[in-house]
């Protein structure tokens, strides 16, 4: 099934992707900074800056439904206050073809997350309708691996790169569940990856990459977005084989427009769609998640 597209009304033609096919989650409502969310049996209560919008359900909605709610202690960690019993793990999936599911472990974390950005599920798709066996697919600042797992379920040949130990092997854990095998782990810093393949004159059929606002490499690489961005979509822009694709998405910020500049600055005349990746609530409000594009190299 394709994702679900919704033009928006722009000159620059900038789309709104809303995943399409989840039955183990739910965005049930969002507003005064926070959302209410259904992962498989559990119901979440997370901070979401951009819901600046009152709620559509009352308060006292919220807190008869929510197993756990996420409290702040700075700007990137908090806490878990735990309402009903909530297992130390426990898994959802999705299905990526008639035949195929993607199976994912969840967990509470420190940092908000859980192990997966459920409106991903529109690139997916996207990226299982493009991959073969023959196809080579690199999936870098790769998290949990959903776009990982949705390649290989194609056959393609998987490079998958994260800079942190502890989530490729939660990746791996996700790929065993799902019944597949095969996927390359790389532990590494994603501009060093990219830059050694550049060297060894290495190609791709299509490259998937979300890049944060900053971060650390595992041998204490820095990154910070504003200053290496432009060299990493520089240097990844070498090596993807022609007519490949590039799937771009990032949570920092940054405008679509802005993803469109950097990319049409190295490809000129590429194929390129510019918008957000979004999620639609029960009570009918749209929650922009993060800014995509889809490069297709001319």
């Amino acid at each position: 099934m394709p994702d679900t597209t919704i033009p928006m009304s722009s000159k620059n033609d900038l789309t709104r992707w809303f995943p399409d096919g989840w039955r183990d989650h739910e965005l049930l409502d969002s507003g005064d900074g926070s959302r209410l969310e259904r992962f498989g049996d559990l119901v979440l209560i997370r901070p979401e800056p951009k819901a600046i919008w009152a709620r559509g359900l009352a308060e006292a909605d919220w807190s008869r439904m929510a197993a756990a709610q996420f409290v702040p202690t700075g700007r990137t960690k908090g806490h878990w206050d735990i309402r009903q019993s909530v297992p130390d793990s426990w898994e959802i999936c999705f299905p990526i073809s008639p035949k195929q599911n993607l199976h994912f472990s969840l967990e509470l974390t420190r940092f908000k997350h859980v192990g997966i950005f459920p409106e991903q599920a529109a690139n997916w798709r996207w990226i299982a309708d493009r991959m073969s066996p023959e196809k080579r697919m690199l999936n870098l600042f790769a998290y949990t691996g959903g776009a990982s797992l949705a390649a290989r379920s194609t056959g393609a040949d998987v490079t998958h790169v994260d800079a942190i130990k502890q989530v490729v092997t939660w990746t791996r854990m996700n790929m065993e569940l799902s019944g597949l095998d095969g996927i390359r782990w790389c532990v590494e810093d994603a501009l060093r990856f990219v830059e050694r393949e550049v060297r060894r004159d290495k190609a791709y059929d299509l490259i998937v990459m979300d890049p944060p606002s900053w971060g650390l490499g595992p041998k204490g690489e820095k990154w910070k977005l504003e200053e290496k961005l432009g060299l990493l979509i520089q240097s990844a822009a070498k090596i993807v084989a022609p007519g490949g694709a590039v799937v771009m998405n990032t949570y920092s910020g940054l405008s679509p427009s802005s993803l469109e500049n950097l990319w049409r600055t190295v490809w000129p005349g590429c194929r390129i769609e510019a918008g957000e990746l979004c999620l639609s609530s029960g009570t009918g409000q749209v929650l922009p998640t993060g800014s995509l594009v889809r490069v297709v190299r001319p």
